[in-house]
């Protein structure tokens, strides 16, 4: 029985789970080697991979018969397997872990795609255009579906709050954030409300609340009420507890999604049994949610097949970031494929957009 290789010194900082069973032999490196040519392969080809094919495009250094042991090993220690009888070999969710974990750099993009990226997304006028850019820039970089969080407003900060006369009893309550995020609600008022009243509202709560993060905003809605002029202090505190359930409980956080047609381009070999599950899991979009909300501005997280918790999720991978201005995430975006993808070239592809559109945001 061959011994496992040894384990790993570090896992590299973008990879979400590291590896732990790895152990071994004298011919680690070779053997690395050999794997990465599989994946590199597979990707490329959408075929299995044999022993003939990788001595003829890689400089391995050795023969076919030697390339077969060292599959042999890779087969037996669950990095890569034979979908069926006298096929070559395609990598398993260990074999990509293993990969994505020792990717010695991620593959930068080129001059001409960086400045393609930063024309089409420079020309959007407003948030909801930044996203949807954004969505459709990721899918056609990658060919994999592309999907963008909107800012979450407690990560956000308020830059203006409106409020709109609509009648005697009733205002337009508009909270404008940092990142350009609107939220609306109607509030009806207790008793008639003139328009001097509403420019007084409007100034006092902008005093209070301009700049504050949402996050800790709601807190002062107590100590506004209790300082504000009586005769307005009913409407402050209707208007108050409106800004509170705005604040507090901000509502389904959503995803701006594009690309699903790519998920008809691979083979039966991506995905066995059917896309379906994947479709309706990035239609619910709560699942892809949980996935790409947790991540940060400077780490790229890469999920794999099983590692995904969710069942709809387990035939496929998901690298996404954190985009937003320093080390703040406002929100995540990212893309979600066949485990069988370019995980270098779609980890610098998620990586440059999300920098842009930080970027756009922090300086709305």
């Amino acid at each position: 029985m061959a011994r496992p290789w040894p384990p790993a010194r570090t896992a590299a900082p973008h990879a979400r789970r590291p590896v732990r069973e790895v152990s071994g032999v004298a011919h680690d490196d070779r053997r690395l080697q050999v794997l990465r040519a599989i994946v590199q392969d597979y990707v490329s080809t959408n075929d299995p991979v044999g022993s003939k094919a990788l001595a003829a495009r890689h400089d391995l250094g050795v023969s076919p018969a030697t390339i077969r042991n060292d599959m042999a090993v890779l087969e037996e220690e669950g990095y890569i397997t034979q979908p069926h009888t006298s096929a070559g070999r395609v990598p398993t969710d260990k074999g990509y872990r293993f990969f994505v974990d020792r990717l010695s750099a991620v593959k930068p993009l080129s001059v001409a795609e960086r400045r393609a990226i930063e024309k089409f997304l420079d020309g959007a006028v407003d948030l909801h255009d930044v996203l949807g850019r954004s969505v459709r820039l990721l899918a056609q970089l990658t060919r994999q579906v592309a999907v963008v969080q909107y800012p979450t407003l407690s990560r956000s900060a308020v830059r203006h709050l409106e409020l709109v006369h609509l009648g005697p009893h009733r205002l337009l309550v508009v909270l404008i954030t940092d990142t350009g995020r609107v939220e609306q609600r109607v509030v009806e008022c207790p008793a008639e409300v003139g328009a001097e009243a509403v420019a007084e509202l409007r100034t006092l709560l902008n005093s209070a609340f301009v700049g504050a993060k949402l996050a800790e905003a709601s807190s002062t809605v107590p100590d506004l009420v209790e300082n504000a002029p009586p005769h307005l202090r009913a409407l402050v505190a209707t208007v108050g507890a409106t800004l509170v359930e705005t604040l507090v409980e901000p509502g389904e956080d959503r995803l701006v999604v594009g690309g699903t047609a790519n998920l008809t381009r691979g083979s039966a070999l991506d995905f066995p049994g059917t896309v379906r599950p994947l479709l309706e899991a990035l239609e619910e979009q709560v699942i892809v949610l949980r996935l790409i909300g947790e991540v940060d501005p400077s780490t790229v997280f890469v999920s794999i097949g099983e590692e995904n918790a969710h069942e709809a999720l387990t035939g496929a991978s998901v690298v996404s970031v954190g985009y937003g201005s320093g080390d703040r995430a406002l929100g995540g975006l990212g893309v979600v494929g066949p485990t069988r993808m370019d995980y270098a070239g779609n980890m610098a592809a998620v990586r440059a957009v999300a920098r842009y559109v930080g970027q756009l945001l922090a300086e709305s």
